[in-house]
């Protein structure tokens, strides 16, 4: 039986839709998954995937008019699949065959909501890219430049799976010449010893997410993540300054390796940072990665002007070892969306590019088991074996600290007992990642301590 191909609902208000742009002609082969059209709503503009794989036939659903929600706009017949006689095809529920082919642009104007910008619904050239609208939301919610992706679509085209593929698969960095860096970063005032690698050797794989004037700001990930965890942070706005990114040992690009101690994984840090020319920073750290911040700016080695730490560990013993756990043996998007549930207050903030880049990482069985064993070392029997609190009462610089007050992580109440002359922001209704919930907020507060 041939497969019916629905006007689907995209939103909860929508009654009807309008198909901006086919993709696939009449009588073309698709494979399930395929991009087919494009739906123009009053909000937005979305991708419609093949539900079947076979011949795409009886395409009624015409460009640019509005369509009741769920009614058939194609069906898709298995290879040899004969087309129904018209009469038994009306009696089925199926449009009768059209032989018209379906045109891949529209051959009358379409009238395009005011919501979705006309050059976003057709796909065509937006500051220079071609990008259908999917594909544009996406790369900025994961604060994404579209000019650094290869599109796979027509013309160039940036599609939906280009955009996941570029958030899910971390690549190691190429080698950046040095008087690219320079005008990045400002060189150091101050002279650093030599880090203990090979000259020029950045043993941490890094992206730099942003470029601009001033102090840059250099972002370290906490347990599980990788340095594109950071990138929907960037799209709350305007970023003017530069941001490096690190992806700590055993984590995306870098060394699959389980580090001694905090000491260990600092150093690599150190020396990334030597082998950039990064002078004077901003040093943020994410939970695991702020237990690693803080070790950082405590040695001294680095040019640490200013330190933040979002929802860090080795504030206190206690930790979520269930979450741990279930989270590295996690391989299915079932097994793993209950323990990325637990990360925030609220779970509309686990796009999907964010869940697709975690589920490519569980897929890696290398690096999962790494970051086992950097569980297993770090966070012991369900504690954490390290304390920073020592380190931060030593520092000499300005330190802020970023909890959720509803962390299932880490316990919010670990952030007290602080030196008073630690800044402490509390956001309510946020969970273990603040920089994801409240995104703007802590952006703020990081652009604030960047230019002071």
């Amino acid at each position: 039986m041939p497969v019916e191909v629905i006007l689907p609902k995209v939103d909860m208000d929508m009654a009807t839709g309008r198909i901006s742009r086919w993709y696939v002609n009449e009588g073309a082969a698709v494979k399930k998954g395929d991009l087919l059209f494009e739906i123009e709503t009053d909000k937005a503009a979305m991708e419609i995937d093949a539900p079947a794989s076979g011949i795409l036939r009886d395409v009624t659903g015409k460009e640019g008019i509005d369509i009741p929600v769920g009614e058939a706009v194609a069906w898709i017949y298995a290879e040899g699949e004969a087309a129904k006689p018209a009469q038994q095809v009306a009696a089925s529920g199926a449009p009768a065959q059209s032989t018209a082919p379906v045109t891949t642009a529209p051959t009358t104007p379409v009238a395009v909501s005011e919501a979705v910008p006309a050059n976003a619904v057709t796909g065509t050239l937006h500051n220079g890219i071609r990008a259908t609208p999917l594909a544009r939301r996406l790369a900025t919610e994961a604060g994404l430049e579209l000019d650094a992706i290869a599109g796979s679509g027509p013309k160039g085209r940036v599609m939906r799976k280009d955009v996941e593929a570029a958030i899910s698969v971390p690549k190691l960095e190429a080698p950046v010449r040095a008087e690219l860096i320079n005008s990045r970063s400002p060189a150091s005032s101050q002279p650093r010893p030599a880090p203990q690698r090979a000259a020029g050797a950045a043993p941490l794989n890094f992206a730099w997410l942003r470029q601009g004037e001033g102090r840059p700001i250099v972002l370290l990930h906490g347990f599980g993540a990788d340095l594109n965890s950071w990138r929907p942070m960037l799209a709350a706005g305007p970023v003017d300054v530069p941001m490096l990114a690190l992806d700590l040992p055993g984590h995306g690009g870098s060394p699959r390796q389980t580090p001694a101690d905090l000491e260990a994984i600092a150093c690599d840090v150190e020396a990334t940072l030597a082998a950039l020319d990064v002078g004077p920073a901003l040093l943020v750290g994410h939970s695991f990665g702020g237990a690693v911040a803080a070790t950082v700016a405590a040695r001294g080695h680095a040019d640490v002007r200013a330190l933040a730490l979002i929802a860090p560990a080795g504030l206190g013993p206690e930790i979520n070892g269930a979450f741990l756990q279930g989270f590295v043996r996690a391989k299915s998007e079932a097994s793993l969306m209950p323990w990325l549930r637990l990360l925030v207050a609220d779970e509309a903030v686990l796009s999907k590019p964010f869940v697709n880049a975690t589920l490519a990482q569980a897929a890696d069985a290398e690096l999962r088991a790494a970051q086992a064993e950097i569980a297993d070392r770090f966070f012991a029997d369900g504690t954490q074996t390290f304390d920073i609190r020592n380190l931060i009462a030593g520092l000499r610089i300005p330190v802020r600290v970023i909890v959720g007050a509803n962390d299932r992580i880490i316990p919010a109440s670990q952030s007290q007992g602080l030196p008073g002359e630690v800044a402490l922001h509390v956001f309510p209704a946020t969970g273990h990642m603040p920089q994801v919930e409240r995104r703007e907020q802590v952006l703020k507060i990081l652009l604030e301590m960047a230019r002071a």
